[in-house]
């Protein structure tokens, strides 16, 4: 019986031993070298790991940083945004040119009161598993289905959905423009747009397709192409494809032109401040204008 233990743990010790130098022999011959500096761009990274960079993780980000070096332009980490751009570029020994902020918009105005529901869903709810199924609640098939796989998707927080219209709400200060929820939502009614000049945005908050009876008919709100907030712009910002206008935000100069002209208020302005009205003099009384 001893001895048999005796082989036993030989013969394990021996396959052991010969096993390692198989892998050892197989880590040197396969053994590729890695660039020093990933390890330095990936410390300096946020460490979300959310994608938003086209790139599988941090790490793969870091490494494609460095394989790109010195011509960063390919390169944006929308968490750390032109900040933590800067730091790979310190650590990278290169420069690296400021982007213009992003935030995710939610374009879709569909709200309980503009687009009444026409039937009741009954299923799993997700935004996702509920497109494949049917067109939506609404007689608008093109909208937000109010299940919120955008709220699932961020991993800031930022986004929440508002029980009184039903649709998502983005938080601007919380939102890194990661576009986690631009992937999630399968009606593509989210989009990131550039934050603007002090925040300011103006864009066309619908997405549906159809024609104008039949949009409008559908959501009070939407956008029926009529081409009027195009006519109006002086900056060739705005363009109407299948029956939907588009504002092309690296055109727009916030002038808010065809913000007054839209016919069914689909076009916002946000964060703009607020002009109050002159105030109204009295016409003068008769006794005043004898008086004078």
């Amino acid at each position: 019986m001893t001895q048999t233990i005796i082989w036993t743990i030989a013969i394990l010790t021996i396959l052991g031993a010969a096993l390692a130098v198989v892998l050892f022999v197989v880590a040197k011959k396969f053994h590729v070298e890695e660039d020093p500096r990933i390890d330095e761009v990936e410390k300096v990274l946020p460490g979300a790991n959310c994608g938003g960079c086209g790139q599988a993780g941090c790490r793969a980000f870091a490494q494609h940083c460095v394989e790109s070096s010195p011509n960063l332009d390919s390169c944006f980490c929308p968490v750390g945004g032109n900040e933590g751009m800067q730091k790979v570029a310190a650590v990278l020994g290169v420069e690296v040119a400021a982007k213009e902020p992003q935030v995710a918009v939610v374009r879709c105005n569909g709200t309980c009161e503009n687009r009444p529901r026409t039937n009741e869903y009954g299923g799993y709810q997700s935004c996702r598993v509920k497109a494949t199924l049917y067109s939506g609640d609404t007689a608008c098939s093109f909208g937000c289905l109010g299940c919120g796989d955008c709220v699932a998707a961020c991993q800031f927080g930022a986004i929440s959905m508002d029980p009184a219209t039903g649709l998502p709400v983005v938080d601007e200060e919380k939102c890194t423009a990661c576009g986690a929820c631009v992937k999630a939502c399968p009606k593509a009614v989210i989009e990131l747009r550039n934050k603007g000049r002090r925040n300011m945005r103006v864009y066309v908050s619908c997405v549906n397709k159809d024609k104008g009876a039949a949009a409008r008919k559908a959501c009070k709100a939407a956008c029926i192409g009529c081409g009027k907030c195009a006519k109006v712009c002086p900056f060739e910002a705005i363009t109407v494809e299948n029956n939907l206008a588009y504002i092309d935000y690296t055109k727009c100069r916030l002038c808010k032109k065809c913000v007054a002209e839209c016919p069914t208020g689909a076009i916002h302005a946000v964060n703009f401040p607020v002009i109050k009205p002159k105030p109204v003099e009295a016409p003068a009384t008769e006794t005043e204008k004898k008086e004078e």
